[in-house]
């Protein structure tokens, strides 16, 4: 929108009436205080009347006439002297306020807001209500970078504008309670930002899985389903996070991986092509080099040091470590990590397919964290953010990266000792250092107090939705620079989707309300996106929500084959009717379009081989008796006697064991001679 239109949405009336002190005037009381940043004005209630009062509101501004110039202040507090209210009688009253800025006006009769002071409000100056052409002054962010995102709460005719580049910049902050509209804001502030700049790249890790429904036509969106995220491209404290859980790492395997890994990634390089081997060749692998790997090259690896002579005490640790990554393997929530697709170097599409390069005209890539498991969300919210740090810094410049943090107070909360260290670093690198850059950070969170402060403080604008929370509102205060606490000493009660907002986007602090979005543009979650399913609670399948949250999508259901194999196994009359079956009911394969599975047959468990007796045995009647015997088992098959010339071998003398009769018996007992 162009600033012409801007100027042009407020309209002249009552406001800028000054007709002295006739009903229906501008005027409200006069100075009676002054400091360097705040005034008293004290006006007079004639006859009990509210015609006066009713103008007065916490959070409005006013302007205060000194000579030619306009002194612009916010209200933040009124009372009476007598904190009493005379009905029929003169009532004298006070309100405090805050100094913003003035409007200036030039020898040409040109007029411009700044936010300093040339002259301070004399004893006696007339305050009166604010112009609507200086409430457009004060919020005109600039001319053809300015994007409308609501309305004024003082004034609903009069534009409440953002100037975009400064907002992406550095960084911008979104707080607030739960069901304020914190996400409905921020699809707001993205859609202006990438109208403003169709360059921009943006990235958002939602956590709900709810900005997907937002952006129908400008994202994409990347789940577990279609996430192919390459086990190799974690460095190795973001590898160790995954392999050992969430836990903290067992220092002695910690060690043996960082040696092991390099081997891995050398191992790959003679498979891979000669491009990589020129690339890999010119610098040392190590464990955090983001190289190609296989996990059969690390457990291989793993496997020829346990079956090493030396170093008998790293053996326990050996097997420990190799029985953690053969479980991530198995792990079927760890699919997009560990599946066929992430054994190739595949790096320059995925950096292509997260972060939108090219974009095809759909700039915003929703990361979806919800199917994630919770031990491995730290890790991969790591890796997206320093891989957009890095693609950035090597990108020169020419790629301008957006990362949207939502639930920012999971990633990077304000106990050093709590959340994942390689996060905190990754998203601290960007809100330090982003800017020179050419990476922006969007803070979104519902409890300030427990996010970092430091990483909240590099916001240069900041977006205060309503907050209950005392020392919330006290973590804001601190937070924003150059502000008092009558700025924010109503963001406990200001209502839902409005805010207030400051910082180098806006020119001084308004309390504003954001403009409605679409219906179908807001964001929800995938579960609330679709329309009400006809099924109730007493015709759902709940065997596919079991399926859901076991997340196997494909395979036989592991308790129904324990079962069927233990019901197998009772005794042995059951195994041979089952036996018999088997030559009866041919095994068909089951169909993999069908939705459910199928249990697993008894006739399919391993049978032990059967002797036909009308056939005669393969192997030595004597050696049969033999086994039969250690077994102590009663013979199948009739027993031919033995030679004339040879004792039995069955039979053992009484009082000595088994062993001790087999070794007096002489060896040729044991073939057949013909």
């Amino acid at each position: 929108m162009l600033n012409n239109d801007l100027r042009m949405s407020g309209k002249a009336g009552e406001h800028d009436r000054r007709d002295g002190h006739a009903p229906g005037n501008r005027f409200l009381g006069r100075v009676v205080a002054c400091s360097g940043s705040r005034a008293t004005i004290a006006a007079v209630a004639e006859q009990g009347g509210t015609d006066l009062t009713e103008l007065w509101s916490v959070g409005r501004l006013i302007s205060i006439s000194v000579g030619r110039n306009r002194v612009v202040a916010l209200v933040y507090q009124m009372n009476t002297g007598s904190h009493a209210w005379g009905e029929g009688e003169d009532n004298t009253f006070k309100i405090e306020t805050e100094l913003l800025g003035e409007v200036r006006v030039d020898e040409d009769g040109r007029e411009e807001f700044s936010t300093g002071i040339s002259r301070y409000p004399y004893l006696g100056a007339i305050a009166h209500r604010i112009r609507s052409a200086d409430l457009m002054r004060i919020y005109d962010a600039g001319e053809g970078t300015t994007a409308v995102i609501g309305k004024l709460t003082q004034d609903e005719s009069i534009d409440a504008s953002i100037h975009i580049p400064s907002m992406l910049s550095k960084h911008f902050a979104v707080v607030g309670s739960t069901g304020v509209g914190k996400s409905t804001a921020v699809s707001l502030l993205l859609h202006k930002a990438i109208a403003a700049n169709p360059k921009l790249r943006v990235l958002i890790l939602d956590p709900h899985n709810e900005f997907a429904a937002a952006f129908p036509k400008h994202a994409v969106t990347i789940d577990t389903d279609t996430l192919d995220l390459p086990f190799w491209l974690m460095r190795l404290e973001e590898f160790a996070e995954v392999v050992f859980r969430g836990r903290p790492p067992v220092p002695e395997e910690l060690d043996m991986l960082r040696d092991i890994l390099p081997e891995a990634k050398r191992a790959f390089r003679g498979s891979d092509n000669s491009l990589v081997r020129r690339t890999t060749e010119k610098s040392s692998i190590t464990a955090d080099t983001p190289v190609p790997y296989r996990m059969a090259d690390l457990l291989a690896l793993i496997d020829e040091r346990i079956g090493r002579l030396e170093g008998r005490t790293e053996k326990p640790f050996l097997r420990s470590l190799k029985m953690r990554l053969i479980a991530a393997i198995n792990d079927p929530r760890y699919h997009f990590m560990f599946s066929n697709n992430t054994i190739s170097d595949t790096i320059t599409e995925t950096i292509a397919q997260i972060f939108r390069i090219p974009g095809e005209n759909r700039p915003i890539c929703t990361f979806q964290l919800a199917g994630i498991p919770s031990e491995v969300v730290n890790s991969v919210a790591s890796v997206l953010c320093r891989m957009a740090f890095e693609v950035a810094l090597w990108s020169e410049g020419a790629i301008h990266m957006l990362v949207v943090c939502e639930e920012a107070h999971r990633y990077i909360p304000s106990d050093p000792t709590l959340g994942f260290v390689p996060t905190r670093q990754a998203i601290a690198r960007i809100a330090k250092e982003g800017r020179k850059y050419g990476v922006s950070l969007g803070i979104i969170t519902q409890r300030p107090g427990e996010l970092d402060q430091t990483i909240l403080s590099q916001c240069s604008t900041l977006f205060a939705m309503r907050l209950a929370n005392d020392r919330d509102q006290e973590i804001i205060r601190s937070a924003i620079p150059n502000s008092s606490i009558s700025t924010t000493s109503f963001i406990s009660s200001i209502g839902n989707g409005e805010a207030i907002a400051f910082g180098e986007a806006i020119s001084v602090p308004m309390r504003m309300r954001f403009s409605r979005v679409e219906e179908n543009l807001l964001p929800k979650a995938a579960s609330a996106n679709s329309k009400h399913s006809e099924e109730d609670p007493d015709t759902v399948d709940l065997r596919k929500i079991v399926t859901r949250m076991r997340a196997v999508t494909v395979g036989p259901d592991i308790s129904n084959f324990q079962q069927s194999y233990a019901s197998s196994v009772t005794s042995s009359d059951e195994a041979d009717a089952a036996d018999e079956d088997l030559e009866a009911k041919p095994y068909a394969p089951p169909d993999p379009s069908s939705a459910q599975l199928e249990s697993y047959r008894r006739e399919l468990l391993p049978q032990a081989p059967r002797l036909d007796p009308a056939v005669s045995p393969s192997i030595d009647p004597r050696l049969d008796a033999l086994r039969r015997e250690m077994r102590r088992e009663e013979p199948v098959f009739p027993r031919p006697a033995p030679p004339t010339d040879q004792p039995a071998i069955s039979r053992r003398e009484p009082g000595t064991s088994l062993r001790e009769s087999i070794l007096k018996k002489p060896l040729s007992s044991l073939y057949n001679k013909d």
